[in-house]
């Protein structure tokens, strides 16, 4: 990848892998931090990358970014929810959809969330979403229908939507 290329693939594709990141960590610093890994990972690596499988790379890198981040995250939140257990589920109010939609993905795993936003956001083919997540197709395709079954079971209760 020449150093041209690089720069069109970050025009590319900026918004659309910080779109993705934002959606599962929902932080817009950390995102933003992910993101930026993410690129600086694929500057380091651009003779090994080709041009054409550029989007490909980034979603991969930055998916595997944020997998760490979640990881690192989730060892100092359950060192603080050792000492004080608060969580609060707050009611969507109205006809808030957006956030109605937002509280059933926070409901999903990781794997869930991140194979939701990939294949309903993003777009990817099942093959392409297996190369980023390192999973098989087929366990791509079970994981996204169990993740869909959880958000209908969700977004179907009266009491969530009211």
């Amino acid at each position: 990848m020449t150093e041209r290329e690089y720069n069109e693939c970050v025009s590319t594709y900026a918004d659309n892998v910080y779109r993705f990141i934002l959606k599962n960590l929902r932080h817009e610093e950390d995102a933003r931090d992910v993101v930026q890994t993410a690129y600086e990972k694929m500057w380091i690596h651009r003779e090994e990358v080709d041009a054409a499988r550029s989007k490909s790379y980034l979603f991969t890198v930055a998916y595997h970014q944020m997998i760490d981040h979640i990881r690192k995250v989730k060892r100092v939140q359950l060192k603080e929810e050792f000492k004080e257990d608060v969580r609060v589920l707050d009611k969507p109010g109205g006809n808030n959809l957006k956030k109605v939609l937002e509280d059933a993905l926070a409901r999903l795993s990781e794997t869930q969330r991140s194979l939701v936003l990939l294949k309903d956001y993003e777009g990817y083919s099942y093959d392409e979403i297996g190369k980023i997540t390192g999973l098989s197709e087929s366990q791509v395709k079970v994981y996204l229908h169990r993740a869909r079954v959880q958000l209908k079971e969700y977004l179907v209760k009266i009491e969530n939507v009211i």
